[in-house]
């Protein structure tokens, strides 16, 4: 990730508060230790102390402890600062169990094993500024801007909110740092994941627009009249030609042929009345006419209309 890339992926992500340190572009630890990349996750950390002095603190580390002390370096004021590029003094020994979890983006991340890779190696490295004392809290600005440099992170290398990962979960030696519950920190990494590094909380989702509908002109209108009277349906047309020589009536006919039937009917209906017939009679006549009115107009009629309406 070059810093060009970095400064327009924390821009996309709505970070702009952003101070880009004097040389930040290329300082670095170089290829001590076990070198620079391949770069798998961003760890997060609190500094465990806060003042002015900080910045620089992080910058130029100490002598026993040369900076950069990490990547970047996130104020109380939720303002960034761009401290390095490349390797930094930031994580140390980590734990081969906690890194294969960030490698493999499990969303379970384990107890940290002893210390085994170079964590410096393998890892960006987000210092913010708390003092780490437990009833310190983040402000809520700073919490936000933290979320985002994450996201941004894992944005541009493809990565899920799993590659994200704290000091105290990668050893055993920073039990506290930092003090806020990874999880819940995860989730809102993957929240923003979710949306287009534009998306704020809180943003109220872009409704779809509603499609308009057309008004049809009255020859459109006798065209699909036109088109559901003479559908045929095309299987059992091509198998009616082949079983009979003939083609199935279109919906017109059917309907013609029902209508001629239901005359039909009511003619013999009509001559029944006038016959002295039981009840008896008179109810298995009404239930042969049901069924052949329902075997008829049911069955070859409305199932062709249904057919039709519904391509």
């Amino acid at each position: 990730m070059t810093p060009d890339q970095w400064i327009a992926a924390l821009r996309a992500e709505g970070v702009t508060d952003i101070v880009e340190m004097p040389g930040w572009r290329t300082h670095n630890r170089g290829q001590r230790g076990g070198g620079w990349g391949d770069v798998h996750a961003t760890m997060i950390h609190h500094t465990a102390g806060e003042g002015p002095g900080m910045p620089a603190y992080v910058y130029d580390g100490s002598s026993a402890l040369p900076g950069p002390l990490c990547h970047d370096f996130l104020a109380r004021s939720g303002r960034l600062y761009l401290v390095g590029n490349g390797r930094a003094n930031h994580a140390g020994m980590v734990a081969r169990n906690a890194y294969n979890a960030v490698l493999n983006e499990e969303a379970v991340h384990p107890a940290p094993g002893p210390d085994e890779l170079d964590g410096n190696a393998v890892s960006y490295g987000l210092e913010v500024e708390n003092s780490g004392a437990a009833d310190r809290a983040w402000p809520a600005k700073q919490y936000d801007v933290a979320v985002r440099v994450q996201a941004a992170r894992c944005r541009h290398h493809n990565w899920s909110a799993n590659s994200v990962w704290a000091h105290k979960e990668a050893t055993r030696r920073k039990p506290l740092d930092p003090r806020i519950p990874m999880d819940p920190f995860r989730a809102d990494v993957a929240e923003r994941l979710r949306h287009p590094a534009s998306w704020n909380p809180g943003d109220t989702p872009t409704p779809e627009p509603e499609e308009e509908d057309m008004p049809l002109t009255d020859a459109e209108i006798d065209r699909i009249a036109l088109r559901v009277l003479t559908y045929r349906n095309e299987a059992a047309n091509r198998a009616s030609i082949e079983a009979t020589g003939k083609p199935i009536p279109d919906v017109y006919g059917y309907t013609a042929q029902t209508h001629g039937m239901t005359k039909a009917i009511g003619s013999k209906v009509d001559k029944l009345a006038q016959a002295s017939l039981d009840d008896t009679q008179l109810n298995r006549l009404a239930d042969l006419v049901a069924a052949r009115i329902a075997a008829n107009m049911a069955s070859e009629v409305a199932d062709k209309l249904a057919e039709r309406l519904a391509e």
